[in-house]
């Protein structure tokens, strides 16, 4: 099999997952969503991630041209950590529809502590 068709396969295969991952709402309506909250850390987006990968048992894990995206709940949060020459970005979108997972004062402390 040559290298472009294994890239194909795997673009598929990735693209296919995060299509699974998905249910009530979609990825590009979350990206589009403004953000709650918006903050630089001094923090590896690595550590921030395992943190809250710890307190969010429900967060799927992606990877995404050098960012990390957690998606927490029914796909009620979406996290993105992108790394900076000081440490890392977090932004947190909310879906416009609540799942009744993880309510916004629990997302708040969680992202605030995993980012300190």
């Amino acid at each position: 099999m040559t290298l472009h068709r294994v890239f194909v396969v795997l673009a598929f295969a990735s693209a296919a997952g995060a299509l699974a991952a998905c249910s009530s709402t979609s990825g590009p309506e979350l990206r589009a969503s403004k953000p709650v909250i918006y903050v630089s850390s001094a923090r590896a987006a690595s550590d921030i991630s395992s943190c809250l990968q710890r307190r969010l048992p429900s967060a799927q894990v992606m990877r995404d041209q050098g960012s990390t995206e957690l998606l927490v709940g029914s796909n009620a949060w979406l996290v993105t950590l992108t790394p900076s020459g000081y440490g890392s970005i977090v932004k947190v979108q909310q879906s416009a529809s609540d799942d009744g997972g993880v309510p916004e004062p629990e997302m708040r402390f969680d992202v605030a502590r995993c980012a300190v």
